[in-house]
């Protein structure tokens, strides 16, 4: 009854309530086993982290900081682009190499 009573204040503002619950059992709007984006999404690259602008406010942040941490940003996206790639070439070096022993390995049971 409480609980009735309470249920006008205790909704989100504009009356909309939770999409979605947390907890065992519960679904969510995740994928299960792939990417959490759209295959539309594009992924953020340096450039655009290093000239994007913001509306400022009347407090708005210091914009010597702001320039800073998205330089800093930039960099640190810049670093892990170079490390994907650097993995995804290990990775294609692998593929090939194990590609190769399992011909070899086929072609010897084939002789046997």
């Amino acid at each position: 009854m409480l609980r009735t009573l309470l249920r006008p204040f205790l909704r989100r503002r504009g009356g909309r309530q939770p999409t979605h619950r947390v907890g065992v059992g519960a679904s969510t709007s995740r994928p299960r086993g792939g990417s959490y984006r759209s295959d539309a999404y594009l992924p953020l690259r340096s450039g655009q982290v290093r000239t994007r602008t913001f509306t400022m406010r009347r407090r708005g942040a210091d914009p010597a900081e702001v320039a800073a941490f998205l330089d800093r940003l930039a960099n640190d996206l810049d670093a892990l682009y170079a490390a994907l790639a650097d993995s995804r070439g290990e990775v294609d070096r692998f593929r090939l190499a194990l590609r190769d022993w399992q011909s070899q390995l086929a072609r010897a049971k084939h002789l046997s």
